[in-house]
């Protein structure tokens, strides 16, 4: 007797700066996930938030590039779709006024390929909690706090792992009193020093400044991502990143050095020019490695994580002090991401990886289930 195939919802794009990172990944998930045991479900979200069902899952990421706005051949080619937050539902609901979508619209399991700002922030994962069904990743708590940088290095601060120096501000604190905040900045951090958007990823929005002129110019295009901005001390360092897999008792990856191709990993280094390089794994004594594995699943708990993070560090080359940087609770997942990678050279393959990914999901789900509501 045939084995009933699992549905699995790959939800990808979205109302992000990562918009693009989101489609490629969600390419190298739907190819690597084993046809004898997954049905996919592709549900592309175009940049102006609306979800879309494709029936070719090629078809609809390489038209995802184009859907950011409504158009006659859109409706033509694509069913917009929502989720409810009635668990009674349980599955896809179109919104041309059709109460039922069919067996199409049922669903055992999401996973979201969604990175940046609501996909990876708590959003979805609130709505797909309402909906009451499973889905690859964090919870509410966790995506929030693992996307909020400053959020996240206060719990980093209370679990005592290291963080290099730095410091916040909101929008309107910039706009109100730019001077007063550079100078601030240059007496506490110096130069060089990182500004970036408190809630984003892949590197969006990111400068490194070395001058007054550089952080004057770097809080402003910040400022254009987010209403907080985060900047850190700049250290002579290297960059390393460890992947974690798990729920409650969640097991490290071997540790990867980045080699950035620019001044350091931004955007273009990461996913333009393909110049930087990876040195899996890492060239590093053995206590050192050990070290970040630790503080790797330590930050994953401390956040409330599950299913999987990608957590980066920085070892300062003049006194060998290793630094937590960030955790990334959805991190790029193309061929080349790191996250595959490295649990690659760990001996999990990229399908075996989504397997684990998927597995991990339905037990959240199913611990979740065993909570009462009542009395």
């Amino acid at each position: 007797m045939t084995q009933k195939k699992i549905r699995v919802g790959i939800v990808f794009g979205g109302r992000s700066g990562e918009h693009e990172v989101s489609l490629a990944s969600a390419r190298a998930v739907i190819d690597n996930l084993n046809p004898e045991k997954y049905e996919v479900v592709p549900i592309g979200i175009t940049k102006a938030g609306q979800w879309l069902l494709g029936t070719e899952p090629a078809k609809l990421i390489a038209a995802g590039q184009n859907v950011a706005h409504e158009s006659a051949e859109t409706a033509q080619t694509f069913t917009s779709v929502t989720f409810t937050g009635d668990p009674t539902v349980g599955h896809l609901i179109p919104l041309e006024g059709h109460n039922k979508l069919g067996d199409e619209g049922k669903l055992d399991v999401i996973f979201p390929v969604l990175h940046g700002t609501y996909g990876e922030d708590g959003t979805l994962q609130g709505l797909l909690e309402m909906a009451n069904v499973p889905y690859v990743g964090c919870g509410v708590l966790g995506a929030a706090v693992g996307m909020d940088k400053e959020k996240m290095k206060m719990i980093f601060e209370s679990a005592h792992l290291p963080n290099v120096k730095y410091l916040v501000f909101r929008r309107n604190q910039w706009e109100r009193s730019p001077e007063t905040i550079l100078d601030q900045i240059e007496a506490q951090l110096g130069y060089p020093n990182f500004v970036k958007p408190v809630n984003l990823g892949s590197s969006v929005g990111i400068n490194k400044a070395h001058n007054r002129e550089e952080l004057e110019h770097a809080m402003r295009v910040a400022a254009e991502y987010d209403r907080k901005i985060i900047i850190e001390q700049g250290i002579n360092c290297r960059e390393f990143e460890c992947a974690v897999l798990g729920n409650d008792e969640p097991i490290a990856s071997v540790i990867g050095e980045v080699i950035a191709s620019n001044e350091f990993y931004d955007y273009k280094a990461k996913y333009i020019d393909n110049q930087s390089k990876v040195i899996i794994p890492a060239e590093i004594p053995q206590q050192t490695a050990e070290e970040m594995r630790r503080y790797a699943i330590e930050a994953f708990l401390a956040l409330d994580l599950s299913g999987l993070s990608r957590v980066d560090f920085f070892i300062d080359k003049d006194s060998g002090k290793v630094y937590i940087n960030e955790v990334n609770t959805l991190p790029g997942f193309t061929q080349i991401s790191m996250y595959p990678t490295l649990w690659q050279a760990s001996g999990l393959p990229y399908p075996e990886l989504l397997d684990r990914l998927i597995e991990l999901a339905m037990e959240r789900y199913d611990d979740r289930q065993r909570n009462r509501t009542s009395l």
